[in-house]
């Protein structure tokens, strides 16, 4: 079955850097494009960043740019996200996501809380 486990959250000051990982499992993770998504509490899930399934192209959500890079490693199954200068407002669980196509599903990975603070 399909699964996604995130880990390199944590508690950072602002200003700071985090690494977030996904590594993904039964499915075929090469040819699918993968997202992280964040959730803050009181707030809908929000889109942070995509990449397609080969990693030449890649969105950001627009107050992410220039302060995180999204990219994979095909041959370990894993997606990343670097965050960096880290702000309070960047506080959130930080999920990472598929779409698989042909009516599959949307899956979610179990989420990795970031905390910004001093």
């Amino acid at each position: 079955q399909v699964q996604l486990v995130e880990s390199g959250g944590g508690l950072v000051q602002p200003g700071g850097s985090l690494r977030l990982s996904c590594a993904a499992s039964g499915f075929a993770f090469r040819r699918y494009a993968m997202s992280w998504y964040r959730q803050a509490p009181g707030k809908e899930r929000e889109l942070v960043a995509g990449i397609t399934s080969n990693g030449g192209s890649t969105n950001y959500l627009d107050s992410m740019k220039g302060r995180s890079t999204i990219s994979r490693d095909n041959a370990k199954n894993t997606v990343y996200l670097q965050m960096n200068s880290l702000k309070p407002e960047d506080t959130a669980v930080y999920y990472c996501n598929v779409d698989l196509p042909f009516g599959v599903g949307t899956y979610w990975g179990q989420g990795t809380q970031v905390t910004v603070s001093s």
